[in-house]
């Protein structure tokens, strides 16, 4: 069976390229200076196109900021499947998965919570705010595989658990009041809360 695979025509290389040249510029200016203080003209500047380019890639900073941040959220959630994949507690298991995203989250704290407000009150039609709620939905599905894996739980019980569990995450990385605490100890804080709905 042979696969047919054509090669990219010069136009879609071009917005490949064009797509990873924003990318870098983005990600480099907000992990920098942090998105409220990057214009988008900085960001078409450093990466050599119009802002009118720009624009058809990403509505607003926004927008720029989900592009950016759901590629590194892909990696942390495929991190997560791996640090999860051999434990033998529940609790271990779900905080497995849910240290790699507060690690992203926490890169630069100000675009991570402002990635998580685009998040909740974002343009769910728009590609970029679509994709960061599919990844979303894949973090608490893979807490609901571990915890029915082990804790042998059914899969209603396992999903509802997993629902508690992203919340709790969500509402801990984004609350003001945890805004200067460090990665672990937002994951205690986490731990502290979700012991409560996971059985021992």
């Amino acid at each position: 069976m042979s696969s047919d695979v054509r090669p990219l025509g010069r136009r879609e290389r071009n917005k490949q390229d064009k797509l990873q040249r924003i990318m870098a510029a983005a990600g480099s200016l907000f992990a920098g200076r942090g998105v409220d203080d990057v214009t988008t003209q900085e960001i078409a500047d450093r990466a050599d196109i119009g802002t009118g380019t720009l624009f058809l890639y990403a509505k607003t900073k926004g927008e720029l900021l989900l592009l950016v941040q759901n590629s590194m959220y892909a990696e942390a959630i495929e991190q997560g499947r791996t640090d999860s994949a051999d434990a033998a507690d529940m609790l271990e298991g779900v905080l497995a998965v849910v240290r790699p995203v507060v690690e992203c989250n926490r890169k630069q704290i100000d675009n991570g919570r402002t990635y998580l407000r685009e998040i909740v009150f974002g343009d769910f039609e728009e590609p970029h705010h679509h994709e960061a709620l599919t990844l979303t939905a894949r973090t608490e599905e893979l807490v609901a595989e571990v915890i029915a894996r082990v804790g042998d739980a059914d899969d209603d019980a396992a999903r509802a658990r997993a629902r508690v569990v992203s919340a709790v995450m969500f509402v801990t990385m984004a609350a003001s009041v945890n805004a200067r605490l460090s990665v672990d100890e937002v994951v205690d804080a986490i731990a502290e809360q979700i012991r409560v709905v996971l059985p021992e």
